[in-house]
């Protein structure tokens, strides 16, 4: 007999709860402040002293805000003592400004610390990337109908300090927050500070790892928030990437994965859409820009270390991507933590990329659009992404055939607007494995063979292939491999795209 098991966030809690109820007090230890955290520890009593900050009119009426104008950094919270912060909460106006979410930077100090240990735009802490405002709900972080929260627990044993400093253009009206913390006498000497890191690489360098934290000093990583964009185009290959943790110094990472999705606890580039879930989740996935913001709690699994981190992952397999990649970490350390990459200069800078707007031929007949109708005597045709490369192709695709032999034949229907001569220009993909070819009307050559080779992925460009006779609707065409240039390694075909144009 099979029993089906129904597993829920509730259940999970429930469980937590009574086993969290079953411990022994004794077991459990005898810190003054209880834990960091647990339902099941709701039902003991709590010591300190319940206290909050927050942007309430002080004057007693309902202007409940601070407004932030254009290069203004306020304080939002300044306390003297020990405590533990265990919720922050924020609303923005204007809403969903990617300005402000990317320009507005959160810093926190404790302990009277010169260089703070939090450092990141307001929208990148909260979880969501690129400047962009999505609802999502997991455990430490969420955007929910408005609200900003964050439930990270951020001990200090004598001072508190956090500051927000607006670097856009544009005055944030209203800046609504609330912190709610507990004070205690002191804490244990074991309450490991917060850190929270914002790093970017615009465009990522080629061969090197792109890397998410650098610590030093003993700690623990407790996760992290990713967010890529493909600067070529619209694919997500960049998510081959693996990410490579090296613990305590170790010249090669110990800790090596399978897929950037992989590490971020899901799959198959999340072909399943959005999520959040407690742990982990997705909140951008955006293929018209090549977007993705996803995040990983180590919660359960939060990664120890004596003496360094280094956090790292690869943009596209063997980093074979140039993408624009920012990212939050977040950790726990004991100070001094180390120097933090120093923001860009230029608040400019801090804005995502925007990719170019997709080649458009006028008149292009994409030649991944004759897939339909084309058939090949040996090898290979689909249709090939090509965002990964650099130079501008129609659409970002192309039609790609693969044979390996000379006199390979490859059969298409090329529609045309009406009957008439036309110039068939090709537009066409040269390449180190590609070879030369010619097209033919019929049986009979149109034009001279085309040499396909280069040691680069690169667009040809307009290439005249000669002058041809069609009839309205659909003709019939032929490529065929006529050889190869004696440096290249094969006999590869790419078709971007066909214009016809009226001879001259």
């Amino acid at each position: 007999m099979r029993i089906r098991v129904i597993w829920s966030a509730a259940a999970a809690f429930s469980v937590l709860l009574t086993a969290a109820l079953l411990v022994p007090a004794g077991a459990r230890g005898g810190s003054p402040v209880g834990t960091l955290g647990n339902l099941g520890e709701l039902a003991r009593a709590k010591g300190g002293k319940p206290l909050h900050e927050g942007s309430w009119d002080r004057k007693g009426g309902n202007a409940d805000m601070r407004r932030v104008a254009s290069g203004q950094t306020i304080t939002l919270l300044d306390h003297k003592g020990a405590g533990i912060v265990r919720r922050f909460w924020v609303t923005i106006a204007p809403r969903s400004e990617m300005s402000i979410h990317r320009q507005a930077i959160l810093r926190m100090y404790w302990d009277g610390e010169s260089t703070p240990s939090v450092e990141a735009p307001i929208g990148d802490f909260f979880g969501v990337g690129f400047g962009e405002q999505h609802d999502y709900i997991s455990l430490p972080l969420n955007e929910t109908s408005g609200g900003y929260n964050c439930y990270w627990p951020m001990p200090f044993h004598k001072s508190a300090r956090w500051t927000l400093t607006n670097l856009s253009e544009k005055t944030i009206d209203a800046f609504y927050y609330n912190i709610d913390y507990t004070g205690y006498d002191k804490i244990p000497k074991d309450l490991r500070h917060f850190h929270a890191q914002w790093r970017r690489e615009n465009p990522t360098k080629p061969g090197r790892n792109y890397t998410i934290l650098e610590a030093r000093g003993k700690g623990h990583f407790v996760g992290a928030a990713l967010f890529m964009q493909n600067r070529r185009g619209r694919g997500l290959g960049f998510l081959e990437g693996d990410e490579m943790i090296h613990l305590d110094g170790e010249e090669k990472p110990s800790i090596i994965g399978t897929g950037a999705e992989d590490y971020f606890s899901s799959g198959w580039y999340y072909d399943r859409g959005l999520y959040s879930a407690p742990y982990h989740g997705i909140n951008i996935k955006d293929e018209k820009q090549g977007r993705i913001s996803t995040y990983r709690w180590h919660i359960e699994d939060a990664m120890p270390f004596q003496k360094s981190l280094r956090v790292t992952i690869e943009h596209g397999h063997d980093n074979d991507h140039e993408g624009d990649y920012s990212s939050v970490a977040y950790w726990y350390q004991t100070e001094p933590h180390a120097p933090f990459p120093a923001f860009p200069g230029n608040p400019a800078d801090l804005l995502p990329f925007v990719p170019p707007p997709a080649l458009q031929l006028p008149g292009a007949i994409e030649g991944e659009s004759l897939l339909g109708g084309a058939k090949a005597s040996a090898g290979p045709v689909e249709a090939q992404e090509m965002s990964p490369f650099a130079g501008q192709w129609s659409n970002f695709q192309q039609l790609w055939w693969r044979p390996t032999a000379v006199g390979t034949t490859l059969s298409l229907t090329l529609p045309a607007p009406a009957d008439g001569d036309y110039q068939l220009v090709g537009y066409l993909t040269r390449a180190k494995d590609y070879g030369n070819v010619e097209f033919l009307q019929n049986g009979t050559p149109i034009g001279a063979p085309v040499n396909l080779y280069d040691p680069e992925v690169v667009p040809t460009g307009p290439v005249n292939l000669g002058t041809v006779r069609l009839r309205k609707g659909g003709n019939p065409i032929q490529v065929r491999i006529a050889g190869k240039d004696t440096r290249s390694m094969g006999y590869l075909v790419g078709i971007d795209a066909f214009v016809l144009k009226k001879p001259q």
